[in-house]
């Protein structure tokens, strides 16, 4: 019996969505397990790194420049982003994609910030108009630096790298902010109703694990981390496009769907077609809250158990 994983965002994301009375009555038979709620969590259950920790930009780079390159050196995300300032601060308001980055963009901003890392002996460079990174030193000591989900819509002077290591990215940050404020570049964006690029936002720093693996054998996803791994990895990733459907599957699969809005496009287009693969398979529905439910065929036998109508918490 072959495994269907599918990657899941919170229950949250399907509220007001009743179930069909089918993929109710197997959500109610369905074995449920409580994990760990978070997104880091939820690849946690999946994916297997040597050694225990996520290079978030290492990992990145792979999808974006290649395995090669990504080996050679440390990388630390310094992402285009926008803060905007208020009376009780300065908030994170967007990064990366948000933001609508073009080439163009990149090509604009990049040279005049790559002196400022330069003369720190760190590389500015963008594989990818919304994912920038720091070509750094192996043995490079990097303070603790917050994904940008963690700190997004919060006051960014709590979330500045603190101690000494600190210091000297918090002085980097600020020239970097100036550079940006002044850049001219920033009213073309304007003009063309895009908000200014006025900062960075630096994380996910580390080296390549030695190796990942998965449980699963094919995992179809666009996310560039998970691409990433793959390239160190024993498993196979393509983009979720390329998936043709339930009745295709002969191996271990995992599908991402984390990025999915729509929670009618997830219901109709994902969860009943993969309902429809646990009448001969196990199927895993993980959400990024905690919870898994787990359908297996011989659940038909559980007729004494209630429907689920909705899978929010």
């Amino acid at each position: 019996m072959t495994r269907l994983t599918l990657l899941l965002p919170p229950g949250e994301r399907l509220a007001g969505i009743v179930l069909p009375a089918s993929l109710a009555k197997a959500f109610g038979r369905a074995d449920e397990v409580a994990g760990q709620p978070g997104e880091q969590a939820q690849l946690s259950r999946h994916f297997k790194l040597l050694p225990d920790r996520w290079p978030h930009a290492a990992l990145t780079r792979v999808a974006d420049a290649g395995l090669d390159d990504a080996r050679s050196t440390a990388w630390l995300r310094a992402d285009p982003a926008h803060i905007r300032p208020d009376i009780n601060g300065a908030r994170l308001l967007a990064t990366g994609a948000a933001l609508s980055m073009s080439v163009q963009d990149a090509e604009a901003f990049l040279p005049a910030l790559r002196p400022l890392f330069g003369d720190a002996g760190f590389l500015l460079d963008a594989p990818h108009p919304t994912r920038w990174y720091l070509r750094l030193p192996r043995e490079t000591q990097l303070p603790d630096f917050p994904a940008p989900d963690q700190a997004l819509g919060e006051d960014v002077f709590d979330h500045m790298p603190s101690g000494p290591q600190g210091r000297r990215w918090r002085s980097l940050l600020s020239e970097v902010q100036v550079v940006l404020h002044n850049h001219p570049h920033n009213e073309v964006r304007a003009q063309a109703g895009l908000v200014p690029v006025n900062s960075l936002w630096f994380w996910g720093g580390a080296v390549l694990p030695d190796n990942a693996t998965s449980d699963s054998t094919t995992v179809f996803s666009d996310d560039p981390v998970l691409h990433g791994l793959a390239g160190v990895g024993t498993f196979n990733t393509m983009p979720l496009a390329d998936f043709i459907g339930v009745e295709s599957i002969t191996e271990d699969t995992l599908i991402d769907l984390r990025a999915v809005r729509d929670p009618k496009v997830l219901l109709e287009g994902w969860l009943q077609p993969a309902f429809a693969a646990a009448m001969q398979n196990q199927v895993d529905f993980d959400l990024a809250d905690g919870r898994i439910f787990r359908l297996q065929p011989s659940q038909r036998l559980r007729f004494w158990r209630k429907p689920r109508a909705v899978l929010t918490a």
